[in-house]
Order: C-alpha cells, then structure tokens, then sequence
C-alpha cells in the first residue's frame, strides 16, 4: 500500500492518564483548601475551553490533577491559581486542559468498528485514494489501528491520508512517537505483532514502534472540537470519533456533529462510541450499522 509522507516522528511524552488513577487525601489531609466555589469555576472554565462538562461527582479527581498545576505554577490556592489563569492566554491553558482530558484506548477497542472499517475497503476496491480523521487520537492506539486495517485490506495502489488529533498535546506526543510496552499489544495476533512493529533490543527490550514507513501516512495535529473553525479545509471519507460526546452536552453535541457533517464527504461514515447516539440528528446522519452513521446529503 502506498503511504503519503506528512513528516518526521515526534518525541516520547507522558504516559497515558485516566481519570481517578489516583486516591485523593482525606479533606482535612489536603493541601490545597478546596472548595465548592473553586470547583464551580473550574466547571466552567473547562466547558468553555473545551465543551467538557464535569459531572458533579469529580471533584476528588479535579482537585488530584490540579493540585500538581498549582505546586509547578507556584500558586498557594486554587482561587490564585484560576485567577492567574483567566488573566492570561498562556500555555498553561494547555495544560490545564490536558489536566482534566481522560485518555483510555487501546488497539483495535470496539473491534465492530474496524470489521465495518475492512468492509467499506473492500466495498470500493478502485478508490485510489482515503482520507481519515480520527479526531481522538489519545496515546496513538486507534489511528493505527486504523492504517494496519487499510494496510490489509487495500491494494498496493491505494493511498491512505491518516489525519490524528486530540486536544492533550502529551498524549499526542506519545502518538507521534509511536513507542508502546509489549503488554499493550496483547490483544494482537502473533502475525499483526510481526507485520507491523518492531521490537526494541537492549536497552529498549520490552518496547515495540510502530514501523515508521508506514507511521508516515499519517500527520498528527491538536485540534479542539469545540473551536469555532478546525485546522484544515478538507474533507474526509470517514471520520472516528468515538467515545468523546459523552463528555458534551446536549447543545455542544448539536454543534460539534453539524461541523463533522461539513467534513465529511456525502455518504461518508462517522465512527462513534459504544454508548453515544445521535438519533436526534437524524437530518445529519442515518444509522448505518452498529454505532456506525452515514452522512446525508
């Protein structure tokens, strides 16, 4: 298969965070005062950032990750720390946000998808070219999962456009870099292991890349959903999306869809997750098999 090349490999990056990894101390163990109030705010800001809305069961979890923004900032309070962050437009909003994102994945997870994912290769046998977006691209486990289902099922004159974000700029540099423990690959046949990694010797023993000719189809970029335009101007075959609604209102999902069916080619397919249903944009999409939806004209 042929591969378009978008550039050279980033560099490793933080591990992989989820959320409530972490006991939190009891309240009168913490050492940040805590309160409601700081709770609120930080609602707010995140929703208006990046269409997150926190349920009102986190607070353990937020107050766990931002701890560790105001000890690296320098900041006594969670009041100093969200007014210093209001006042400005530095990079810490990045890291705030990367803060509060959960990043789950793993190869090949929802294994319908990639079966329906085969199908559609095969359906259109002639297509020269694919262009793809996932648009959650976390530690890198999905887009590739992606390019090794193109890789098996397209013929050596096809070429794949491969398109990766996420709007945590850690997990996409582990992406970029495409490096994972062998435990991670568990779930792969002995034959994907051997087709499509490469195993680290000596001090890089227990560690796989990802073949980095084939890591060349795609081009990785943060991209905030909820931003009002995206970083590109094309428009894609197919796009995943999976699993990221669940974190959106109602209206933020209304909004976020109506942007992907401007995306998306006619008759191009979104992938979503397992617990997300859009039957009430019924004018955007139709149902095309199990989370699977076809967009219309």
């Amino acid at each position: 298969m042929q591969v378009l090349n978008h550039g050279a490999l980033g560099r490793q990056a933080a591990p992989v965070r989820v959320f409530g990894a972490e006991p939190s101390r009891p309240p009168d163990e913490r050492e940040f005062a805590w309160r409601a109030r700081d709770f609120d705010r930080v609602r707010r800001l995140i929703y208006q950032r990046a269409g997150i809305s926190l349920q009102a069961g986190k607070h353990a979890m937020v107050y766990s990750r931002l701890s560790r923004r105001l000890r690296e900032t320098g900041h006594d309070s969670f009041h100093s720390y969200l007014d210093w962050l209001e006042d400005s437009e530095g990079s810490e909003w990045q890291s705030f946000i990367n803060a509060l994102t959960t990043n789950l994945t793993a190869f090949f997870r929802e294994a319908h998808h990639f079966d329906a994912l085969a199908a559609e290769f095969k359906k259109f046998p002639r297509k020269s070219s694919w262009k793809i977006w996932c648009s959650a691209a976390s530690t890198g486990e999905e887009p590739y999962s992606i390019l090794m289902t193109a890789h098996e099922n397209l013929g050596s004159g096809a070429s794949v456009q491969l398109l990766a974000s996420d709007i945590d700029t850690h997990v996409l540099e582990t992406a970029r870099r495409g490096v994972y423990t062998m435990d991670s690959l568990k779930g792969l046949s002995r034959e994907r292991m051997q087709k499509f990694f490469l195993r680290g010797k000596s001090g890089n023993a227990g560690l796989v890349r990802f073949r980095p000719d084939l890591q060349q189809a795609v081009r990785f970029e943060v991209v905030n959903l909820v931003q009002d335009t995206w970083p590109f101007r094309n428009t894609f075959d197919m796009v995943f999306c999976r699993n990221v609604m669940i974190y959106f209102d109602r209206p933020t999902q209304r909004q976020v869809l109506e942007r992907i069916h401007r995306v998306l080619e006619p008759g191009g397919l979104l992938f979503v997750g397992h617990s997300e249903n859009f039957n009430e944009a019924r004018d955007l999409f139709t149902l095309r098999g199990k989370t699977v939806y076809e967009r219309m004209s």
